[in-house]
């Protein structure tokens, strides 16, 4: 089912939490609501929802207005970060839930019940679990019983808030790849809020940046990766280095060094800034005439493949310059160079994203 946000606003008191947020997404896609805590992507959910109403505008379902359709009458299913599982019932009663709770007419027989409900814990891959009470069950256990409650009503939308913000790191990897499989082979059009950009970029189809009540980006997880179209994404996707400098006519001069950027080949003395990830700094040892960021490597961290590198600028001992700077290497080419915290190094950028200031206040 295609959904159609629609010029939606949300406040509460005094703070804005929507401002006037339109979006499309087709029918069968796996969209991620991603942005900081605060940023109003839990309100757009719940507004899909109907568990909570816009202030302005509409939501439409395959084309037709569900702005004040009730919850039940949505066919939407929900999936909270909390489990929220009945503690007092059996798996196998918990994802029978919905089905029973249906209108008689609409309600299927206890046999159909019971088929559906080990076709859906065949699916998450737990039927050897039906007997048991959520107590008994892991985290990541409970998470996908509650995917499979929400599934068994054979919802058109399935929207998920942090399904597994509460659970730890290995397990969430496993649950993120499971999800995407899972909905390679339902094709239910779903939504799924985060903070965590690796699972955003890693689960869906495209992401949506949201900040401050607003959308910021919309793309594949390549396209607002490689081409992010604000300086907030670009600071909220990974980790980055910001240089601050002048742009004049296609080059960015920064700490005696000059970047390319020819998309700014308009600009004249300019103020501007540069993100650069870490892993495309340059990193050499320093010699007379060197060019480019002179710092010293004040603590290398090798962590299997990857060697993290902080480096302090020079300018910075006397509160010019940037305070610390991120390097990265693979751990083979550190050891072989081998780098010793102490030492004084040059650090240029190979690729770097520039932002003429106009007056944004950034």
């Amino acid at each position: 089912m295609s959904i159609e946000i629609r010029n939606v606003s949300k406040q509460f008191g005094d703070f804005r939490a929507l401002n006037n947020v339109s979006l499309d997404i087709a029918s069968g896609e796996l969209v991620a609501l991603l942005g900081p805590s605060g940023c109003g992507k839990t309100t757009l959910l719940r507004i899909i929802a109907g568990l909570e109403s816009g202030d302005a505008g509409s939501i439409l379902f395959a084309g037709e207005d569900t702005t004040d359709v009730h919850v039940r009458e949505r066919q939407v299913g929900f999936v909270f970060q909390h489990y929220a599982l009945f503690r007092h019932m059996t798996v196998f009663d918990n994802v029978a839930f919905g089905l029973r709770m249906k209108p008689r007419g609409q309600r299927p027989s206890e046999a159909q019940i019971k088929a559906k409900v080990h076709e859906l814990l065949g699916l998450v891959q737990l039927d050897w679990l039906a007997d048991r009470f959520p107590a008994q069950l892991s985290g990541g256990q409970r998470q996908r019983i509650a995917l499979a409650r929400a599934l068994a009503v054979e919802p058109k939308v399935l929207l998920l808030d942090e399904p597994f913000g509460a659970l730890d790191a290995k397990v969430r990897k496993e649950l993120r790849r499971w999800l995407r499989r899972l909905h390679d082979d339902l094709h239910v059009t779903s939504i799924f809020v985060t903070h965590d950009q690796e699972e955003a970029l890693e689960v869906a189809d495209r992401v949506v940046v949201m900040n401050k009540g607003q959308i910021e980006q919309i793309g594949t997880p390549q396209q607002v990766w490689e081409h992010p179209a604000s300086p907030f994404v670009y600071g909220f996707l990974g980790d980055v280095n910001l240089f601050h400098g002048r742009a004049h006519e296609g080059e960015l001069l920064v700490q005696g060094m000059k970047i390319d950027a020819p998309e700014h080949a308009a600009a004249s003395d300019a103020k501007a800034f540069a993100y650069v990830r870490p892993h495309d700094l340059e990193v050499e040892r320093y010699a007379p005439g060197a060019t480019g960021i002179v710092a010293q490597l004040t603590r290398a961290l090798v962590v299997g493949p990857i060697a993290r590198l902080e480096l302090t600028p020079q300018d910075a001992k006397d509160g010019k310059g940037e305070q610390i700077i991120e390097a990265q290497l693979t751990a083979e080419e550190f050891n072989a160079r081998g780098f010793r915290e102490g030492e004084t190094l040059v650090v240029t950028p190979r690729r770097a994203k520039v932002f003429v200031d106009h007056g944004a206040g950034v």
